[in-house]
């Protein structure tokens, strides 16, 4: 049976960064492989290729620039308490 996977990254441009998520589609308690990472953020729209494999950072481009997209690891406990200073800054705006 599939279950869905969620993948939290930040894709980093010059002037700004931004934290977005996709699914990816797996069997029950198998992990994510890089192949898997890869695939979702080009589902996402993003044309990447794998720049550095210990940290999953991939570049990335379009027809205006060439930037960064960063996956962020889901044991991270730190990762939820990132997304909400995130909101809460753009809420004391």
């Amino acid at each position: 049976m599939k279950s869905e996977f969620t993948v939290h990254f930040k894709v980093i441009h010059q002037d700004k960064s931004s934290l977005l998520r996709g699914v990816i589609f797996l069997e029950e308690h198998q992990k994510p492989t890089l192949n898997d990472y890869e695939k979702c953020l080009r589902d996402c729209g993003h044309n990447v290729m794998l720049t550095d494999k210990e940290n999953m950072i991939f570049r990335a481009s379009n027809s205006n620039e060439e930037y960064f997209i960063h996956i962020l690891e889901e044991e991270n406990d730190n990762m939820k308490d990132v997304v909400v200073e995130n909101l809460v800054r753009n809420f004391m705006k």
